[in-house]
């Protein structure tokens, strides 16, 4: 990992407790070519006037990049970006490997991690821990917790339920474990209609999960990628939303247009309904966050 900066970072959970406003995060991704990594490059430095509250930064399947994960991470922090959160799975990493790279990330001035499974590896239809390894986030938080105390840890909520998931009750048992091995907030898998999120804090409550959950949102880009990020995530797909995106057609801007209106009106909506905070995918870009920015601007315009 490199060293551009030994800072040790606030906590999130710290950050959110002590909010007097929603926060506002983003996700960020590691580039696989070198124009991905030029978008990237514009998006951090186009969106630093915007302020998040803190980022967050992607770790590929089977731990394809976790280098590249950690050379965002310091782009981040050279642009002023803090606190930065890195991803860490359990993917592809035995017990020793995991205890070795929490070190270092804790020695690099990192606080906050987002504590994840992971996906399988590419061409892998089901998740398979390593010899000596981890297979699910619990045992992930444990460790970093017994490694290191300060660590605050963030974990994934599924407000159209886990893909593998056996049934919602289940599924809510299980984050319950994780929120009881010391995580201390909730980052919920994208979704397209809010229903489902009222729908999954139901379930929070009645499993008597009391951290905060910050509502995931990714702005349409077009039809087809869209339909690709839900199908790789089990969410659905509004029929409404799909209609307004074929009736874009060709046109990239109109179907841009349509998916950030459509963000902004989730938003709005979410921040109407009191949560802590909204985490945007923004997708290395720097139009998605347009939806945050329109929200705020249609709720001060209501007010007055």
């Amino acid at each position: 990992m490199n060293q551009t900066s030994s800072l040790t970072e606030p906590s999130i959970a710290e950050l959110l407790r002590k909010a007097e406003r929603p926060l506002l995060s983003y996700e960020f991704f590691p580039p696989k070519s070198e124009a991905g990594l030029l978008s990237l490059q514009n998006a951090v430095e186009g969106l630093r006037h915007t302020q998040p509250d803190f980022v967050t930064v992607t770790y590929g399947a089977g731990g394809s990049t976790q280098k590249l994960t950690f050379e965002v991470a310091e782009l981040l922090r050279r642009f002023q970006y803090r606190p930065v959160m890195p991803h860490l799975t359990c993917v592809g990493a035995a017990r020793g490997e995991l205890e070795v790279l929490a070190d270092q990330i804790h020695g690099d001035g990192y606080r906050n991690i987002m504590t994840l499974r992971g996906d399988p590896p590419k061409g892998e239809s089901r998740f398979v821990p390593p010899a000596d390894g981890l297979s699910c986030a619990r045992d992930l938080v444990k460790l970093l917790k017994s490694r290191h105390p300060d660590f605050c840890l963030g974990v994934a909520g599924y407000p159209e339920v886990h893909p593998e998931a056996v049934s919602p009750e289940a599924e809510m048992d299980y984050l319950k474990e994780k929120i009881d091995a010391g995580a201390e907030f909730i980052t919920t898998q994208m979704f397209m209609e809010n229903s489902h999120f009222y729908a999954f804090m139901d379930r929070c409550e009645k499993a008597r999960i009391q951290v905060p959950v910050l509502p995931g949102i990714m702005p349409a880009l077009s039809l087809g990628q869209i339909k690709r990020i839900l199908g790789m995530c089990g969410s659905v797909l509004p029929p409404e939303l799909e209609n307004r995106l074929i009736a874009a057609g060709d046109d990239a801007e109109k179907a841009m247009q349509t998916g950030i209106l459509w963000s902004m009106e989730q938003i709005v909506d979410l921040l109407q309904n009191g949560v802590p905070g909204i985490h945007l995918y923004v997708l290395n870009q720097i139009r998605p966050a347009m939806a945050y920015q329109l929200a705020q601007t249609f709720i001060e315009m209501t007010r007055g």
